[in-house]
């Protein structure tokens, strides 16, 4: 196998740059640039030279030798001063030594997997982490790195095993008495593994929202404060605002960090009847964009006028409450009126939604459970009917543990590697 170099922090001027190697030829490298004495797993500081022997930067050498480091193989990281000048003539002289080859995009982290040091549900979860904005989308992320949906996974196969080789016993002393009913044990081990796959399955749509974010739409009719109420809850000038109505044609988006969950604000088009051709063709679009959004904030005085039902988590508000003098449940973005009561229903509303959520985040890992439980539903109704179609259940189970090991890249996982690869950074 080759061995890979890249930089493993991110592009630019910076403090400290880190340089990482991975490879049979890891620390024959390493001692090439860094001089003979590294030890197999510690840290030097060295002067690092090229091939000429002149001086390309000091730094700290990091060694991890196999099987004890990130991808499993010899590594070697450079952390050297983080100018630009300073890494590429680094990156230039391992480019220059036989055998060593810059990494492709996410190729450390494929190693990884392929020596067995991550699943695949833990690569995607190291995905999302360095993708992660708030605190929620970092906890979930973390979870899944650390291989909790992994272990859910085995724990299932293990008790499918189980479930599977009572009814094989049964099959191969199909000539013999056997002495006991496998039956209630069977069907308590498939039970239980059920009931979580339908938890789980419940909660991958909310746990994909946190790592994808929610999104929170305005709307209300023309001339409302929708844009001010945007620019005031976004801390900026996000959304064009103006006395005329009908200022907001398309949909304006703002994300945000809101309470630790990742939330995109929608502005949308005042709604009402209108013969400008653009203006409707922007109202069509608020109200299919506030159909598909996960939460409303109706920003009028009459729900009724605006055509689209009130939801029991929706949030109703009365706009321009500084100049109407309302104030129970009135907000103004030109005053800052209840704008603290807003963000605290927003996310609490959302807060609460997020308790549902389950460890799977991915649309990939529900397609996996789904289909496990659609095997071990036929499993458990083919059960029903006696010992003669314990085979045919026996391989429904079955079934369902191949769909449990595609959920953590055991198999038929091979074509989406490298669109998942393809996410990852070079030094990644």
């Amino acid at each position: 196998m080759d061995t890979i170099f890249a930089l493993a922090s991110a592009q630019g001027k910076a403090g400290v740059a880190v340089i990482r190697l991975s490879g049979p030829q890891a620390y024959m490298a390493a001692e090439r640039l860094a001089g003979d004495g590294l030890p197999p797993r510690g840290m030097r500081m060295r002067s690092l030279r090229d091939v000429h022997g002149g001086r390309l930067d000091e730094g700290l050498v990091l060694t991890f030798q196999a099987p004890a480091s990130f991808t499993g193989e010899d590594v070697v990281e450079f952390q050297i001063h983080g100018s630009t000048a300073s890494v590429n003539a680094v990156l230039q002289s391992l480019s220059e030594m036989g055998g060593l080859r810059m990494a492709e995009p996410g190729e450390f982290t494929r190693r990884a997997l392929e020596n067995s040091k991550m699943d695949l549900a833990q690569v995607e979860g190291l995905a999302d982490l360095i993708d992660a904005e708030t605190e929620a989308q970092r906890k979930q992320a973390q979870a899944v790195l650390a291989g909790e949906l992994g272990q859910l996974a085995e724990r299932w196969r293990r008790d499918l095993i189980r479930a599977a080789s009572l009814l094989e016993a049964v099959i191969d002393f199909a000539d013999e008495e056997v002495p006991t009913d496998v039956t209630p044990e069977v069907r308590a081990l498939v039970s239980g593994v059920m009931g979580d796959l339908e938890r789980e399955v419940a909660g991958v749509r909310i746990a994909e929202r946190i790592r994808t974010g929610f999104e929170v739409a305005i709307v209300g009719p023309p001339n409302a404060g929708k844009s001010t109420l945007l620019n005031v809850l976004a801390g900026r000038e996000a959304a064009i605002t103006s006395e005329y109505a009908g200022t907001t044609r398309d949909v304006i988006e703002v994300r945000m960090d809101l309470a630790g969950l990742p939330v995109t604000l929608l502005d949308t088009a005042g709604l009402r009847d209108t013969s400008d051709h653009v203006e409707g063709l922007g109202i069509a679009l608020a109200r299919k964009r506030a159909d598909s959004a996960d939460l409303r904030v109706f920003l009028t005085h009459d729900l009724t006028e605006l055509g689209i039902p009130f939801q029991n988590d929706d949030i109703h508000v009365l706009p321009k409450a500084d100049l109407r003098g309302e104030s129970k449940n009135g907000v103004s973005g030109r005053t800052g009126q209840g704008i603290d009561r807003l963000i605290s229903q927003i996310s609490g509303v959302l807060s609460q939604r997020t308790t549902s959520a389950g460890i799977a985040t991915r649309e990939r890992h529900r397609m996996a459970m789904k289909k496990a439980l659609e095997a071990l539903g036929e499993g458990m109704r083919v059960l029903d009917s006696g010992p003669d179609l314990y085979d045919i259940a026996a391989e429904e189970l079955r079934t369902a543990i191949r769909a449990l090991e595609s959920l953590v890249g055991r198999i038929d996982v091979e074509n989406l590697l490298d669109e998942i690869f393809a996410s990852f950074c070079l030094g990644k």
